[in-house]
């Protein structure tokens, strides 16, 4: 016998007495995790919140397509039954706004929650007239002004708004809004 011949590995005798699998494929499933019940309040008011719906502070405003404003077009709007003398001093900047919100750097659907959560409480809390700055959209050469868009067609469609026209220079110009907000005893 060779030298080669000694060191050449026998299988056969090394896997004497070894016996063989009773298949040749991977179980790869997982084994489940065998979850708790948690039963203690924290638990119970987690899955409580899970099922509800949430309260929407939308009011039911889209973000759908609107009719795109100018960045400098004036804005103005009233719901039948405001006086001609109570819009030119709304336009005029007569009426003294009571709050203010200012939607520099929201997105659409901040704007929209911010705008109806803004009005809401100025309603509730008796405010007659508040102004709504929504920008002009200088941010890009030829940029359409969405949020002012949207704010005109939002604010059309809220029930706590009477009336709304672009603010005077000082107060913001055709980048913000005073809104007349509907009297307490007609609510």
């Amino acid at each position: 016998m060779s030298d080669n011949d000694n060191d050449d590995f026998d299988f056969a005798s090394a896997m004497q007495g070894i016996t063989p699998h009773s298949h040749d494929k991977a179980d790869l499933t997982p084994t489940p995790k065998k979850l708790s019940a948690a039963n203690d309040a924290t638990a119970q008011y987690k899955r409580r919140m899970a099922s509800q719906d949430t309260e929407s502070l939308v009011d039911g405003l889209s973000s759908e397509i609107v009719q795109l404003v100018e960045s400098e077009e004036e804005l103005i709007f009233a719901t039948p039954g405001i006086q001609l003398k109570m819009m030119k001093r709304l336009k005029q900047g007569h009426i003294p706004w009571e709050a203010g919100l200012d939607l520099h750097g929201f997105s659409l659907d901040e704007a929209r929650d911010e705008l109806s959560r803004f009005i809401r409480d100025a309603s509730q809390n008796q405010c007659r007239c508040v102004i709504v700055i929504h920008g002009k959209a200088y941010s890009g050469e030829g940029q359409q002004p969405l949020v002012k868009s949207y704010v005109n067609d939002w604010l059309k469609q809220m029930h706590q708004v009477t009336a709304f026209c672009s603010a005077q220079p000082k107060d913001g110009g055709t980048g913000a809004l005073y809104v007349l907000l509907r009297n307490a005893n007609k609510r």
